[in-house]
């Protein structure tokens, strides 16, 4: 088996834990032997629990592996933070060589790990598969590069891209099965973010319906702080954060408000996005409604859009991006990623140009 092959495997390992461990990354970590087998696997589950390469290394006899190769899809860390350095782990087991998917960028790591394992005298093999690495943990090199994070905004659209009717009825452009992809995104992901148009005209409660699934973060973007303690997401799960104008009216909620400055009409969504960060957060999925969909375009803050495409024609209706019309030249560009079938629907992934 192959270097790359090897790399693969730690990729599925480490996204078994997707949504589940930022502030860390996912990682994953395969032991082999010279003649290519397996010895062990493991990845980082949650934070404050074993890395991946300690999660694997567990699963060999008094955590010895003389003479193996590692393959972990980032950089062994070397410094004492909720555990304690895998480097020391890595030099314990014996392993003689460590393939790595990428540097990490962390300044806390950023290439220690890897010098001291090679001032030990383990060979170090440098950058297989980085692209996939890098892909598969976007939203942790998004949060160290600009302090916010990974966003994707989720419509359900018809045809001709609309979200409603003339009417200003939804329920349901799409169907069963589509609905229920829309809560495995939704488990995926730290956080859930709604504008307070969608908060008010349907009071969601924003929690994950899935067997075995983890709520996210309740974010909700109120610019005038108009939500009540009564909202169904006051009380439906994990305690809801309120991004707020500066000098939105006080209230008493239950819930985290952050004030953050005004924009043009409405708040400063960077400003509140990396607010979120500063709490751990790392990928937020934004459920609308048009006004919040334009102005996290008009920002440049939209990362990934994943569009729920019904086999219908409304003619008419309100589209899943707001305000005014754009010049073709002014358009907001994306490229393509993936569609799929989901039930009578099309799943379409792009991602910013």
């Amino acid at each position: 088996m192959s270097p790359e092959r090897w790399m693969g495997r730690c990729l599925t390992l480490a996204r078994q834990a997707e949504g589940r461990t930022a502030p860390n990354p996912m990682v994953g970590c395969v032991i082999v032997n010279d003649a290519g087998e397996t010895l062990a696997e493991g990845h980082h589950v949650a934070p404050g629990r074993d890395h991946a390469e300690v999660d694997a290394l567990n699963k060999l006899p008094e955590r010895r592996a003389p003479g193996a190769t590692m393959i972990v899809n980032l950089e062994p860390c070397n410094h004492h933070g909720r555990t304690p350095p895998c480097t020391d782990a890595v030099l314990r087991s014996g392993v003689r060589r460590v393939i790595v998917g990428m540097v990490d960028p962390n300044p806390i790591v950023a290439g220690t790990g890897l010098d001291r394992l090679r001032a030990a005298g383990v060979e170090v093999i440098l950058g297989v598969e980085e692209a996939a690495c890098r892909a598969l943990n976007a939203p942790y090199l998004l949060a160290l590069a600009e302090r916010r994070p990974w966003v994707t905004v989720k419509a359900a659209v018809s045809l001709d891209g609309r979200v409603a009717d003339a009417f200003g009825r939804s329920q349901w452009i799409t169907g069963e099965a589509a609905r229920l992809e829309g809560h495995r995104l939704r488990n995926l992901h730290d956080a859930v973010m709604v504008g307070s148009g969608t908060l008010l005209a349907d009071d969601p409660s924003l929690n994950t319906r899935l067997d075995g699934g983890r709520d996210a973060l309740p974010v909700l973007v109120d610019t005038q702080l108009r939500v009540t303690p009564e909202a169904r997401v006051m009380s439906a799960g994990r305690r809801p954060v309120v991004i707020c104008a500066e000098d939105a009216p006080e209230r008493v909620l239950p819930a985290e408000v952050v004030r953050v400055p005004r924009a043009e009409g409405g708040v400063d969504l960077r400003a509140g996005l990396t607010a979120l960060t500063a709490r751990g957060v790392h990928s937020v999925l934004v459920e609308g409604g048009a006004k919040l969909n334009r102005a996290l375009f008009s920002a440049g803050l939209v990362d990934r859009l994943c569009l729920f495409v019904a086999p219908k024609v409304l003619a008419g209706g309100l589209g899943f991006v707001g305000g005014a019309p754009l010049p073709l030249e002014g358009a907001f560009g994306l490229r393509h990623v993936s569609a799929r079938p989901v039930g009578d629907e099309l799943l379409v992934v792009l991602e910013r140009a």
